[in-house]
């Protein structure tokens, strides 16, 4: 995260105070048995054990994961460990793991709790920012990542986080081998068990040998399973209910092929038995327990349960005696409630208080709970208040879960429907659509089934999910979804309604993310005229379609219609937006972008810079538009040759979208490829290589083999491994790109220019000057006629094609066009630009290859001392210029003694920068 400087401060430097951190619930509760496996874990995380095996890439930091079936205790063991080890830690802190925004809002907390009052301002994922800054400044820590669903949704946070140890635990028992080493949490041996039960059930004195062995046949007859041992234990507490006579009333000599290994099995029959005596005491307590099935486990607000028992008192006491039966668990602050998720998965399949005539779906809960979360909702937004992410935050998981607790075929009602549209609608102003996929699902599928599938509601929601396949980098099924429903808004709307518009356009889109120019401008240019016609020329949907148009023109290489469309749109949208409007930044950055492309590098930055500023103020700073303008910035610099600055913005670029939007969101690609870049241009090939091989491997199975972003990464990934003088693998890779380009893109397309300049060099490498200069010849004219006789681009082909003269010993031809080079290289570039730099050694090099010594060495040595201050002492250009000086000072001095100098110096190649 880029985060305010004051912010970044006070991460570096805020302690936490002694035994600082969050565990979920009090740990005085009755622990029995696990010794073995406490000190394991501390070996583990320690090192200490000689079965601790951490990946190499996670090093530093101890990870261990805990899986096992539920009810079998992990999470008890974490929360045990966490606690006798509090002290050998700077900050523990436990994090609900089961989704990518459930742990978001886990180190969330740590910023609230470290640093409040900058906490207070700022938004989750800032506050997210935050306290990764801070857990990667302090070392120590312990990071509890309960009840994980899915292992990759961790990899970001172990690969990042490295001076403290991670603890993980989850239900599945695979997918664990690349993050962490795991432990297989097995049912308590039978003396533990029968301990634990004792323990409970017997709180106010001490067993005889026949109570001991009544406990001993009924933890058998319920699998060892901690769990269920906890609820029979309280409920024999509760009532005085002696182990036997609960054994033998509940029916529970169970078959040990069907029950044993069975938790949730053996659970619904303890909670048959338990929940019929809950009801005769407080059936309102069962009422509140069966809405809780329907919602996450995890902090459930006790403000949610104000619509069914509105008096505070009477909730309480509820809420008590499920406590005292080991029904549920508080909070520390006692505002919130956590119910065992396998509590929740019984009593949504089964329902013990009703006939058995009645469906599973009839059971109660499933509407109180939805009437529940639907009163807590915000009202919907307007401009005059902000957006309550904090209420949002801490109710989306229950909207969540409520949503995929009831099947598809169940029937729910409108007012549900419309809660998930809300929640959904939510994660789109914030950015999040791609999150909003299975709610979306849901949705459609719900309209399907109630409206019908070609009701304008229906094609609504269609064409919302395709958008949130979209924004996830999923074409494959944005485009067919988009193109449904745009064949039967077509036909139930008419062909110039907006929302067939809205469908036409957002089809065109997708085709030019998937790399289809052709079948893009088409479309976007059938949009604009229809929304020029129907809705008028300065309409905000108009505005949107020529700014789309200009960019399609503008990816096709097609500057001369592209320019002065995006100069017009913004003019436009300034007047009507406004100056900080979300579209009037999009065509802000679009205009921007468009003259990186032409190289006018001097309009670009001031107004990328002003557009970034804007959009982190107004869409906030992980938003995915301000993450665009971020990687574009970047990018810029770098092209202006400014590594300083382009370098961390593009590391940190990269960070927020692998945390935003995902490790392999195409987006995401752009920035891995970005930053490996700017790397090679740095000179440190050590980190460029590897990260453009992942790039290209992922683009590849991403996006295909043939799109756009896909042949810049192996164009790209080529061109190191020549630098490197890989000629082998750089070759074939090049030539392959090209083909793919020129079918692509067509002859004249800047990128396919780049691919055969980048050819042309190769061979030239490889010494087979007869298919080098035919082809920089080639790529010159084009260059000159598609993009300008002075852009960067044509300027390194210029530069290119007389380093190939020289090579070819044609110094006639070489020098003057070198001179020409250097002149407008420093006229458009600017004299300290990394391509200007090049320019001015390569000029050096063909004065010393001619004998002009005078001239030459006057001129590396101010290449040298520019190239210092530029590039770095280290840089391979800069070096490479240091050796040519010397090289030339020793010929100076031989000729100066009438004896022959020695020779072995080298030109410095240029090459086209890639599109980005």
């Amino acid at each position: 995260m880029v985060l305010p400087a004051q912010a970044v401060h006070w991460a570096h430097t805020v302690q936490a105070p002694a035994k600082a951190g969050f565990l979920p619930e009090s740990v005085s509760g009755i622990f029995v048995g696990r010794e073995r496996e406490l000190t394991e874990l501390r070996e583990m995380l320690t090192g200490g054990g000689s079965a601790a095996v951490v990946q190499p890439q996670y090093s530093p930091s101890r990870a261990r994961a805990i899986h096992g079936l539920g009810g079998v205790g992990k999470s008890a063991l974490a929360l045990h460990y966490a606690d006798r080890y509090r002290s050998a830690y700077t900050l523990v802190w436990w994090i609900t793991a089961e989704s990518p925004e459930a742990i978001v809002n886990g180190l969330a907390g740590i910023t609230t709790q470290l640093c409040p009052e900058w906490a207070q301002t700022a938004g989750p994922d800032d506050r997210a920012a935050w306290a990764i800054t801070w857990l990667q400044a302090h070392a120590g820590w312990l990071l509890i990542f309960d009840n994980a669903e899915n292992p990759t949704h961790l990899r970001p946070y172990l690969g990042t986080l490295s001076h403290g140890h991670h603890l993980i635990t989850s239900r599945k028992a695979t997918g664990w081998h690349k993050l962490a080493p795991k432990m297989a949490l097995g049912l308590l041996p039978m003396d533990e068990a029968t301990d634990l039960l004792c323990t409970i059930a017997f709180q106010d004195s001490v067993p005889t040998g026949e109570q001991r062995d009544a406990a001993r046949l009924l933890s058998a007859d319920l699998g060892c399973l901690p769990l269920a041992l906890e609820q029979a234990g309280a409920y024999a507490y509760r009532t005085g209910t002696d182990l036997d006579t609960y054994r033998q009333s509940l029916g529970l000599v169970l078959d040990e092929e069907d029950d044993v290994d069975d938790p949730e099995r053996t659970i619904a029959r303890i909670w048959d038995y338990t929940l019929t005596a809950i009801s005769a005491r407080k059936p309102l307590a069962v009422t509140l327990l069966q809405t809780m099935a329907w919602l996450a486990p995890d902090d459930i607000p006790r403000t949610l349960f104000a619509p069914l028992v509105p008096d505070p008192i009477a909730l309480g006491n509820a809420l008590g005696e499920l406590h005292a039966y080991n029904m549920i668990a508080f909070t520390d602050d006692r505002q919130g409630v956590t119910v065992h998720r396998l509590v929740q998965t019984v009593l949504r399949n089964r329902n013990p208080l009703h006939s058995e005539n009645e469906t599973r779906f009839s059971a109660p809960g499933r509407s109180e709970a939805g009437q529940a979360i639907r009163q807590a909702l915000p009202a919907p937004p307007d401009n005059a208040q902000p957006e309550p992410t904090a209420l949002w935050e801490r109710l989306l998981p229950h909207v969540v879960a409520l949503m995929e607790y009831t099947p598809l075929q169940h029937p729910v009602t409108a007012e549900t429907v419309e809660t998930y549209y809300q929640a959904a609608q939510y994660l789109y102003r914030q950015g999040r659509d791609a999150h909003t996929i299975t709610l979306r699902t849901h949705i459609l599928a719900l309209s399907e089934h109630a409206l019908g599938d070609a009701h304008p509601d229906t094609l609504t929601h269609r064409h919302n999910l395709a958008n949130a396949y979209q924004a996830s980098g999923n074409l494959g099924r944005a485009i067919p979804l988009y193109e449904a429903t745009l064949a039967q808004r077509e036909q139930v709307l008419g062909d110039t309604h907006p929302h067939t518009l809205a469908s036409r356009n957002n089809l065109a889109s997708a085709y030019e993310a998937a790399g289809d120019l052709g079948g893009a401008i088409p479309l976007y240019e059938a949009t604009l005229a229809q929304r020029e016609q129907v809705l008028g020329d300065t309409h905000a949907d108009t505005l949107a379609s020529r700014n789309n148009l200009a960019g399609a023109y503008r990816s096709a290489g097609d500057l001369g219609r592209a320019i002065p469309l995006l100069q017009a749109t913004l003019a436009q949208s300034e007047q009507v937006h406004g100056d900080t409007h979300p579209h009037t930044l999009t065509s802000r950055n679009n205009l921007a972008s468009a003259y990186r492309v032409a190289g006018d590098l001097g309009r670009a930055i001031p107004l990328l810079e002003a557009t970034l500023a804007q959009r982190e103020q107004v869409q906030g700073e992980t938003h995915p538009h301000t993450l665009t303008s971020r990687n574009n910035l970047a990018s810029v610099y770098r092209v202006a040759g400014d590594l300083g600055r382009a370098i961390p913005l593009l590391e940190a670029t990269l960070a927020q979208r692998e945390q935003v939007l995902g490790h392999t969101h195409p987006d995401t690609l752009t920035s891995r490829h970005n930053l490996a870049s700017a790397y090679r241009v740095a000179g440190d090939l050590g980190r460029a290589i590897p990260l453009l091989e992942a790039t290209l491997a992922q683009s590849e199975q991403v996006l295909g083999d043939t799109h756009p972003h896909t042949l810049t990464s192996r164009n790209n990934l080529a061109s190191v491994y020549y630098m490197t003088g890989d000629l082998g693998r750089a070759i074939p890779l090049l030539e392959a790109t090209l083909t793919q380009r020129e079918q692509v893109l067509g002859e004249s397309h800047p990128q396919t220019l780049t691919s055969r300049n980048n050819l042309a060099h190769a061979y030239e490498v490889a010494g087979d000057l007869g298919k080098a200069i035919p082809l920089l010849e080639a790529t010159l004219a084009q260059s000159e006629q598609v993009l300008g006789d002075t852009h960067a681009d044509t300027l390194a082909s210029r530069n290119n094609l007389a380093g190939v003269y020289q090579a070819a010993g044609d110094l006639s031809r070489a020098v003057p066009l070198l001179e020409a080079t250097l002149a407008q290289s420093e006229q458009v570039l600017g004299d300290t630009h990394p391509q200007t730099l090049a320019s001015r050694h390569n000029l050096a090099h063909a004065y010393e290859a001619a004998g002009d010594l005078g001239r030459a060495i006057p001129l590396y040595e101010a290449t040298i001392i520019q190239s210092e201050q530029v590039l770095g002492d280290a840089h391979p250009d800069t070096i490479t210029s240091r050796h040519n000086l010397a090289s030339a000072r020793q010929k100076a001095e031989a000729v100066q003694h009438g004896s022959t100098g020695t020779s072995g110096t080298k030109a410095v190649p240029q090459k086209p920068s890639t599109a980005d």
